[in-house]
């Protein structure tokens, strides 16, 4: 489907020169003599490799339409992991480089999409949050309960995130996965 550059949008997939890639991050720049452009970073699907590409802002790129399907996660075998479609109940696996970095945060029986072009996967969607339990936290400074700092502490699956200074050991707490950031303490 062409669409005009200047309505790519970071996740979006593109086909150009013969390569599927994804858009990571864009700007648009209006220079003081000529027209307007759109400087994207893409990175290719396939191969993992990032380049910058410049669009005029009225050209006609063409954008992949993707397939998304609900999957559940399995398990990891060394760098594999195995998926499992929640209405059909197929199996599937992934390499590791195919997930991304959030692949730090994924459990046992998350619920994922994963995009597929003609019949390959693609990509991995996490979901914004999480609830995880923290395995181990510093304890408690007196007086410190009140202020704004910050504590690292370590999640199952062995993720450190930094909390407030009143979350100990074996609270649950909504972590947002993108930025792998506390957000608050999960509601029983």
């Amino acid at each position: 489907m062409k669409v005009n550059a200047n309505d790519l949008r970071v996740g979006h997939i593109i086909e150009h020169e013969g390569r599927l890639l994804q858009v990571e991050s864009r700007e648009t720049t209006k220079p003081g003599k000529g027209g307007a452009y759109l400087q994207a970073t893409v990175r290719d699907v396939e191969t993992g490799n990032k380049d910058n590409l410049r669009f005029r802002t009225q050209e006609s790129v063409e954008r992949v339409r993707l397939e998304q399907m609900p999957f559940q996660f399995l398990f990891k075998d060394d760098y594999i992991y195995t998926f499992m479609n929640t209405e059909s109940y197929e199996q599937i696996t992934i390499a590791e480089e195919f997930i991304g970095e959030q692949r730090q945060y994924i459990k046992d029986g998350m619920d994922v999409e994963i995009e597929f072009y003609e019949g390959k996967p693609l990509t991995v969607k996490f979901p914004d949050t999480a609830v995880y339990t923290v395995e181990q936290a510093d304890p408690v400074i007196k007086g410190q309960t009140v202020s704004s700092s910050y504590k690292p502490a370590l999640i199952n699956g062995g993720v450190n995130v930094m909390v407030p200074q009143h979350i100990e050991a074996g609270t649950d707490i909504v972590v947002r996965i993108e930025t792998g950031e506390y957000l608050e303490k999960a509601k029983s």
